[in-house]
């Protein structure tokens, strides 16, 4: 007499989409805790649904007492279905939606700083192939001011690091990161580990051509410590800064991320800002829309793949 063989259950019938979006708030988080909070649950929460998977899939998936989280063989492997997974599912959403809503628009982006050329254009690259139909443009806001623009609606989203608070514009984070000091070798604060505001006191001192009050190096640590550079100057091009830095003709306070580039070829040096007890200077990218067009398909779309785009082309950035 045949014995029934009892059914075998597959990796599809063990595992949902939250399951891997929650695996992808880890590996981008300190803590467990910090996933929670990233994923809107209770930590008791989220400890039960990783207990959940582990014991459907019969692996661990994390190493215990890890800060931050490390991932076991089995979990790294689910991550990497994840990232295989996720964008299709987020693409099969981006098709059904564009079908139902036949949505076409317009999607005109300014920049405050040349550096987000870097994680951008292949954001905007990727977005147009799934939103054929939107006009996208990008301009630099150097020689105007953004902020009225996007309020006049003249643009529709502008990448900021100032929230000065604006009624009918909401602020979007992107991604938090570190702002570090770029510097010659030959400078002779190149022998420091950390960089005082009074440091400063005798540099160059080079920016992007914005107002002094939009940049997180004069508002939130040279201004508080009643600090002037020896004189300021200024470029619309990272690389052109990074040209005088490296030939000591100044020094620029810039995202870690910006820097990245530059540091691994040897080509500057740079420093952390403020004492080891205050973890640097530390700030955010936003992007800034207006709240009519916060719900529009095509809108909220750009937003996860900026974010998206944003931790697969820089390094150093942590998730907000």
């Amino acid at each position: 007499m045949n014995k029934v063989q009892p059914e075998v259950s597959t990796i599809k019938d063990r595992l949902e989409l939250r399951h891997l979006r929650t695996l992808q708030a880890i590996r981008h988080s300190k803590s467990l805790a910090e996933a929670a909070n990233k994923l809107h649950l209770t930590a008791s929460a989220l400890s039960h649904q990783l207990k959940e998977m582990e014991q459907k899939l019969g692996n661990d998936l994390l190493i215990r007492k890890s800060r931050p989280p490390r991932f076991t063989t089995a979990g790294l492997r689910l991550l990497k279905l994840a990232d295989q997974i996720l964008p299709v599912v987020r693409a099969t959403e981006r098709d059904l939606t564009r079908l139902g809503s036949g949505e076409a628009g317009r999607l005109h982006i300014a920049i405050e700083c040349h550096s987000c050329f870097q994680w951008l254009m292949p954001c905007i690259d990727d977005y147009r192939q799934h939103w054929p139909n939107i006009e996208v443009d990008l301009s630099a806001g150097f020689n105007f001011a953004p902020m009225p623009a996007l309020i006049r609606g003249d643009l529709d989203l502008v990448v900021t690091s100032d929230t000065s608070p604006i009624e009918g514009i909401s602020y979007i984070p992107l991604f938090r990161y570190e702002i570090l000091l770029a510097l010659s070798e030959r400078n002779p604060l190149a022998e420091k580990t950390w960089i005082e505001a009074e440091d400063l006191q005798n540099q160059v001192l080079i920016n992007y051509p914005v107002d002094r009050q939009r940049l997180d190096i004069f508002c939130h640590f040279l201004e508080p410590a009643d600090v002037e550079p020896a004189g300021l100057r200024t470029s619309e091009l990272t690389v052109m800064m990074l040209q005088l830095v490296a030939s000591n003709r100044g020094v620029a306070a810039l995202p870690n991320w910006a820097l990245d580039e530059y540091l691994q070829r040897g080509y500057v040096q740079a420093r952390r800002l403020k004492p080891p007890e205050k973890n640097g200077l530390w700030s955010v990218l936003y992007a800034a829309v207006r709240e009519e067009q916060l719900t529009s398909p095509f809108m909220k779309d750009f937003l996860l793949t900026a974010k998206d785009s944003c931790f697969e082309n820089l390094n150093g950035i942590e998730m907000i």
